[in-house]
């Protein structure tokens, strides 16, 4: 569970940075009059739109800070993360003025002095290039006005943000018990009934074989594969870093205009055309990690719809620093039923398999009704172990919930779980203690990872109240770029 509370506290924080955007990057504050719904406006907050205009524009902007290609952000997946940006920026920025947040002069200042643009405005003798700060800010499309009032913006967000973030839990004590909960013992004991050791005991016929493969064709399905070609740009540690990033826009924009060859990026950037055929959707088989076509994004390009039907070239992907892929579908190869006589020995394993875990299941079974009419019966059992949440050894999902679950006010008592293709396990339990020692440093870490989740709860409920209390409303669906309508 800790473990689980630590990766929603990561996740927290990975959403809180995500809220505070700054100015630099000119998502900006904008303010519309019109009231009426549109057809490029996609949600609504407090009666002010959100546009598929805007949504473009910032799409492209993020883009270019992230050095991807233009085809990323014209992506469906991209342009909603960015919808999903631009609305919790929205609901933010409403919470702020509703709550009427103020920021103090120096508390501008010193976020002012923070920013690494800002900082090498400063000149040695210490004096501030105002000349060279206003062509910064008119470069970014800004005026001082606009400038500051982003900055005083982002900070009242940060406000905002961090106060929630803060919260503190209700009960301190909360935490002792939880762990207290995590270090509470009880001895097990397992006996097992698993399919492995009921094999010999089952023998399937020819026609139960055949009825088997007939009724389940879809198992023995070969999956679909694709034979492509790519291309592949490196940057040459004797190459100007400027040059290769010239090279590297070379290379997306060809990709991409000239999207049903490969040939003229190749010919234009002297890149040699390679292949590989057998490609499925996990990948090309017996190639190292680094290869092009072991890069999950690149695959999953090369099985989506551009790619795979209108065969056209991938986007350009930059696998690791300095190297970007852009591949093509060559040959399709659909998925097919493989032949019996090519699964014969297959279908046998899986018909043996189930019918010894039937048997297995109905030893189980009868075994668990005998138990629970005399659970101090310890006949068969491995040898007892203790186990706690903190320390499970073998035990784990289910089985330790179950176990953990008892009731400790009647021992001894036996759990049955099932273990699905493999059988079932039958858990004894008879004595409940505590720890006699207990560690303060763990202790410690559980109370911070449950005042995380504490936090990311509050949060949650607060970004749901100000969506609620915004008013917030979907007009259009975001689409894909030049479709028209919302996504155009």
């Amino acid at each position: 569970m800790f473990d689980s509370v630590r990766k929603h506290q990561k996740i927290l924080q990975l959403v809180l940075m995500l809220f505070i955007v700054p100015s630099f990057a000119l998502f900006g504050i904008s303010s519309y009059s019109e009231f009426m719904d549109k057809e490029t406006d996609i949600v609504k907050v407090n009666g002010k739109p959100i546009t598929a205009q805007e949504v473009e524009a910032a799409a492209k902007r993020q883009a270019e800070r992230v050095g991807g290609s233009p085809q990323i952000a014209q992506s469906l997946p991209f342009r909603q993360a960015i919808l999903n940006e631009l609305l919790q920026q929205r609901i933010l920025g409403f919470a702020v003025s509703n709550l009427h947040l103020q920021v103090g002069k120096q508390e501008l200042v010193n976020s002012l002095q923070k920013i690494p643009q800002i900082r090498a405005l400063y000149r040695q003798d210490g004096s501030f290039d105002d000349a060279r700060f206003k062509q910064l800010l008119a470069s970014n499309g800004m005026n001082e006005e606009q400038f500051y009032a982003g900055q005083s913006f982002d900070l009242k967000i940060a406000q905002l943000v961090n106060s929630v973030a803060r919260t503190e839990l209700a009960h301190p004590k909360l935490a002792q018990i939880v762990s207290s909960l995590y270090e509470t013992e009880r001895q097990v004991q397992t006996l097992q009934f698993n399919a492995k050791d009921y094999l010999s005991k089952v023998s399937p016929t020819s026609e139960e074989l055949q009825a088997f493969y007939d009724a389940n064709a879809k198992l023995f399905e070969s999956p679909e594969y694709i034979d492509v070609e790519y291309i592949v740009l490196k940057a040459d540690s004797k190459e100007d870093s400027k040059i290769f990033g010239e090279k590297a826009d070379q290379f997306a924009n060809i990709t991409y205009d000239q999207s049903d060859s490969l040939k003229p990026a190749a010919d234009k950037l002297k890149l040699n055309i390679q292949t590989q055929k057998g490609v499925t959707r996990s990948g090309a088989t017996g190639v190292s990690k680094d290869h092009p076509l072991a890069n999950p994004k690149v695959v999953q390009s090369l099985f989506g719809d551009e790619a795979l039907k209108n065969k056209r070239n991938t986007e350009a992907v930059q696998t690791t620093p300095g190297v970007f892929v852009s591949a093509r579908v060559v040959t399709l190869h659909p998925a097919q039923i493989l032949p019996y006589k090519e699964v014969a020995s297959e279908v046998r394993r899986q018909v043996s398999q189930r019918a010894a875990e039937k048997l297995a299941i109905a030893a189980a079974t009868d075994k668990f009704a005998s138990l629970e009419k005399d659970p101090k019966n310890a006949s068969g059992f491995a040898s007892p172990t203790w186990i706690s949440r903190n320390k499970p050894g073998n035990l784990v999902g289910p089985s330790l919930d179950d176990v953990m679950a008892v009731n400790s006010d009647k021992l001894p008592v036996v759990v049955s779980v099932s273990n699905p293709g493999v059988g079932i396990t039958i858990y004894r339990i008879d004595q409940v203690r505590q720890p006699t020692a207990v560690d303060a440093k763990i202790h410690q870490a559980q109370a911070q990872q449950i005042q995380a989740l504490a936090a990311q709860s509050e949060f949650a409920g607060f970004m749901a109240y100000w969506r609620n209390t915004a008013g917030v409303k979907e007009i259009n669906p975001l689409k894909p770029a030049n479709s028209g309508g919302a996504g155009s």
